[in-house]
């Protein structure tokens, strides 16, 4: 028979104790991995002006002999929007929405007048005159010289995202910021239409014409039986993200005036489909809007660390591409603000290397300043592919 001395039996007695303890820690890791993470405790790389194609050289030459600065800052071009949400794995947009109610309002751009040739661009795989004409919500960056896009229209973009959405069901819930666009940017040759309450009732309506109640998070579904958006944040928190993946979920991009419209009548976004960019203190506060992550990192994280969802930007312009710079994309990641959005999910090779992912080129990982401590990070898997 095997005798064991005090020591020997006290040393295994702690041996079995911190097995058991670091088994049980596992255990509750094991569970939150699946169940117990929130929509705020995740980070995703998501694009700027999603949609947006260069100018071709011709344009961008004239754009550049009035202002070289400003040529240089829309010289980058986007995949198609479902190329970036099967092949690049990208969960959050932005698209750029005129009203044009009655059609035709961009059909006839005045950059496009100055080529030679008047054939059609042919990364634009659509008819541009044809889609321009017809009424609805236009998505173009400006409607004189930087009007090429991947897609014409608020509709025809929500469509391509639900129907991926709707085939991989799964997925952690995709953010689409909408920024409503009121001001010309050079000589347009027309005047956008402002959107007065009638106009934004109807762009509230479009998107539900496409995506199914079912397939939206909504204010309302966040808010809850809570009185103000803010309360039900702050104190009851995001929703599960197993409850709400396969959703999306919109944002208005706008500020001032245009945010101050939207609310009209919705102090809380009630009946909203979008969520807005208001102060912290606001009843409609649940995410905002904080560019920049150099500037204003602190401010990022005490926002995060409330329980708010943030959208910040890893570059701006082609500045960072153009120098190789990662200084603000890395700043963006340990804010952790939830949505980090850039020019560059893949990297430009006319300027550098320079690109914005995650580790092993995810672009969907646990955030590392809201997430659950007990989160084993190395057994967490976000979505099935990754």
């Amino acid at each position: 028979m095997i005798q064991f001395s005090k020591s020997e039996f006290a040393f295994s007695f702690l041996l079995a104790v911190t097995w058991l303890t670091c088994n049980a820690l596992a255990q509750d890791a094991a569970k939150l991995t699946t169940h117990e993470l929130r929509l705020n405790h995740i980070q995703v790389i998501g694009t700027h002006n999603s949609y947006h194609l260069a100018p071709e050289p011709k344009l961008l030459g004239l754009i550049a002999a009035a202002s070289q600065p400003a040529a240089l800052s829309i010289d980058y071009s986007h995949a198609p929007i479902e190329i970036q949400l099967a092949n690049f794995g990208i969960r959050q947009f932005e698209l750029d929405v005129y009203a044009d109610p009655q059609g035709g309002l961009f059909s006839n751009p005045v950059g496009k007048s100055l080529l030679e040739s008047n054939e059609s661009d042919p990364r634009m795989q659509f008819d541009f005159p044809s889609a321009m004409s017809k009424p609805g919500m236009k998505i173009i960056h400006s409607p004189g010289f930087d009007f090429a896009t991947t897609v014409p229209t608020l509709k025809e973009a929500l469509l391509q995202i639900r129907n991926w959405s709707e085939s991989n069901p799964q997925h952690v819930p995709i953010l689409v910021m909408i920024e409503l666009k009121e001001d010309v940017t050079g000589p347009a040759g027309v005047k956008p239409r402002t959107f007065d309450s009638d106009l934004l009732n109807a762009l509230d309506s479009e998107i539900r014409s496409i995506v199914p109640a079912v397939g939206m998070l909504t204010p309302d579904d966040v808010r809850g039986e809570f009185t103000t958006l803010l309360a039900a944040v702050l104190e009851r928190g995001w929703p599960k993200l197993d409850d709400c993946r396969g959703k999306l979920l919109f944002a208005l991009d706008n500020e001032g005036a245009v945010c101050d419209r939207y609310l009209e009548g919705h102090p809380i976004l009630n009946d909203r489909v979008m969520f807005a960019s208001v102060s912290e203190s606001h009843p409609a506060a649940a995410w905002m809007k904080i560019n920049d992550p150099i500037r204003e990192f602190e401010k990022i994280q005490t926002m995060v660390a409330k329980g708010f969802l943030v959208r910040t930007r890893a570059d701006v312009e082609t500045k960072q591409s153009r120098t190789n710079d990662t200084t603000q994309r890395e700043k963006a990641f340990a804010s952790g603000a939830q949505f980090v959005s850039t020019d560059y999910p893949r990297a430009d090779p006319r300027f550098s290397e320079y690109s914005v992912q995650f580790e092993n080129g995810s672009m969907v990982r646990i955030n590392p300043t809201s997430r659950p401590s007990l989160v084993d990070l190395a057994r967490t898997q976000l979505e099935p592919h990754n």
